[in-house]
């Protein structure tokens, strides 16, 4: 079977770890026959587009279900600590990693990468660049300061 591609911005980091916005109840199913053991939620909740029950939908699936809500308007070191716990706990396992629009996803795992702790920075801006370029507390969350004063970017839309 293939990458569920229909999932919105869906990306492939290796064959253990695929990244995205939110799948629909139906996206979660197709990730299962991938060998997804593991979904793990940056989106909060109560963001638009988020599904009622996740972790109920996952259940039934029989994948495990991580959630760390991590606020758009304000990432925090204890969000990335927290997902930086998960992924280590994780190791080895396959994952796959959603927000609603894997914005939030794709700035984690390029800090991630950034600051050695797993997987090419390179390839990982990369992957980042081709949905959106953070900029205020995203770039300083990423540490880009030459994005410091700049909005968010979105791929096809500012750039």
């Amino acid at each position: 079977m293939g990458d569920p591609t229909e999932i919105l911005n869906f990306r492939r980091v290796s064959d253990k770890i695929t990244l995205s916005g939110q799948p629909s109840e139906a996206q979660l199913a197709a990730l299962k026959p991938l060998g997804v053991s593991h979904v793990m939620n940056l989106g909060p909740h109560h963001n638009k587009g988020a599904l009622p029950d996740e972790a109920g939908s996952l259940a039934a699936l029989g994948l495990d279900y991580v959630y760390i809500p991590v606020e758009f308007d304000a990432p925090t070191q204890d969000d990335f600590d927290a997902f930086c716990a998960e992924m280590d706990r994780l190791d080895g396992k396959v994952i796959h990693v959603h927000c609603i629009y894997n914005a939030r996803v794709s700035a984690f795992f390029y800090r991630y990468a950034k600051e050695g702790r797993g997987g090419d920075a390179d390839e990982a801006f990369a992957r980042m660049d081709g949905i959106w370029r953070p900029g205020g507390v995203w770039a300083a969350f990423i540490g880009d300061e030459q994005s410091l004063n700049l909005p968010n970017r979105y791929a096809g839309e500012d750039y």
